[in-house]
């Protein structure tokens, strides 16, 4: 792939302008995300958040993003810009890190009182991301864009990764002595790389777009299609695969800081395999749905996301969860790519923004209800190998397969693309050529 990523999906030169500043808006909001994404519970954790408090905390935040959802499609055509949109959400959602920084600093903020920060944070950036995708989906071309962001989400991956492992020795380190003024120095980084995020975005071209009453479809009228729009099955899917992952997901922090003691540096290491593994196999997973189609990828990954939460179940050495984050990873990269591409091929460009904002909304609140009732039901559940939150992921084990398995077969494929099975598609993203794939 070429130095110059632009030059190779397009001669517009605003074109090619915007897409440079997408990847450096990209890079800096990938730091923002490795100083808070898995840090946001152990800091909850330190101030004496419980696990259901940390249910609530991750609850909350998909609860803000998901309700934010429906508004951001009308406050883009209000605005009659999805640059303006994504632009003045996001210099918001760099703000509140300020008074998640200062909270830190002086270690005086209740649990509930940074689940609200945390939701906030969540609720600004969710607004954003509907324009930002449509606006992206007009730049790059459709035969390409499995290719580039494929690409441009293993560099973004890599950083998150870099700067999660920083992180995690900051906290190693500086938190040996005093552990509120390290989680201090995370979020003022975060602070930082958004607001250079933020700048980066300001630079983008945005192509003209028009706003039709035909293309404004309210949230009722969604669901009333959800028998005859392959669409409108694809969100449902999704978001109760979403469910069945959230009752358990919240959790893994939780097991490895209080139950099985892990160092914060083990966490973050641990924790950023399977990010790693994403950004090593994201291209391969975008230059084969180029070639099979979106639906073919989810298909073949979704079963294998049921299987992650067994292999915690199964051993807790450390040396063996990180090979289960390596195959988590392997599974999530072909997944949420292709996931989010598939949008992007079956509705119009009109249309995209109260898409995407409706696929987030549903997303978001099977996100929330999962992690709520994964919070509620650790308090009842007996342990499995001395664990009541290995119980909850066995539950959530077998709900992902049940949805993995059946869920796609309701879907169809949205272009017309290459016919493979299962196996090939495997063989085809280790490394193993199949014929018709070169």
């Amino acid at each position: 792939m070429k130095t110059d990523i632009s030059v190779a999906y397009s001669e517009d030169e605003k074109v090619r302008r915007s897409l440079k500043a997408s990847f450096w808006d990209g890079a800096f909001a990938s730091g923002m995300t490795g100083f808070t994404q898995e840090y946001f519970t152990p800091f909850l954790l330190l101030i004496g958040g419980s696990a259901r408090q940390v249910g609530i905390l991750n609850a909350l935040q998909n609860l803000a993003a998901s309700l934010t959802q429906l508004k951001s499609a009308d406050l883009t055509v209000y605005l009659r810009s999805r640059k303006k949109m994504f632009n003045f959400f996001v210099f918001l959602q760099a703000f509140i890190l300020l008074p998640m920084c200062l909270a830190a600093l002086y270690c005086f903020v209740s649990p509930f009182a940074f689940i609200s920060l945390a939701a906030l944070f969540a609720g600004f950036g969710a607004l954003a991301l509907p324009a930002w995708g449509s606006l992206m989906s007009d730049l790059v071309p459709v035969d390409k864009r499995g290719s580039y962001f494929g690409w441009r989400n293993k560099i973004t991956g890599l950083i998150t990764v870099a700067v999660a492992l920083l992180a995690g020795f900051i906290l190693n380190q500086v938190g040996a002595v005093d552990r509120c003024t390290a989680f201090a120095i995370l979020f003022g980084s975060a602070f930082i790389f958004r607001l250079a995020s933020w700048y980066f975005l300001t630079r983008m071209h945005e192509p003209a777009l028009k706003h039709n009453k035909e293309d404004q479809f309210t949230i009722y009228m969604f669901l009333a299609r959800l028998k005859e729009s392959n669409f409108a099955k694809f969100v449902l899917f999704v978001a109760f695969m979403n469910f069945s992952v959230n009752l358990a997901s919240p959790f893994f922090p939780v097991l490895m800081i209080r139950d099985f003691h892990f160092s914060y540096m083990l966490y973050a290491v641990i924790t950023v395999t399977a990010t790693l593994t994403v950004c090593l196999m994201i291209s391969r997973w975008g230059r084969l749905a180029d070639k099979i189609g979106n639906l073919k990828v989810i298909n073949t990954t979704a079963p294998l996301i049921g299987v992650i939460p067994l292999l915690w179940i199964l051993n807790h050495h450390p040396a063996f969860l990180f090979f289960a984050q390596v195959f988590s990873g392997f599974a999530w990269a072909g997944f949420n790519l292709c996931a989010s591409n598939f949008i992007y091929d079956a509705v119009t460009p009109e249309k995209r923004t109260r898409c995407i904002a409706y696929f987030n909304l549903f997303n978001g609140l099977a996100l929330c209800l999962g992690s709520l009732l994964g919070g509620l039901l650790l308090a009842h559940l007996p342990p499995l190998l001395g664990f009541n939150i290995l119980t909850l992921f066995l539950i959530s084990s077998l709900l992902r397969m049940g949805i993995g398995f059946m869920g796609p077969l309701f879907l169809k494929e949205v272009r017309s693309v290459e016919h493979i099975s299962n196996v090939d598609v495997f063989r085809s993203v280790v490394g193993v050529r199949m014929r018709g794939l070169r």
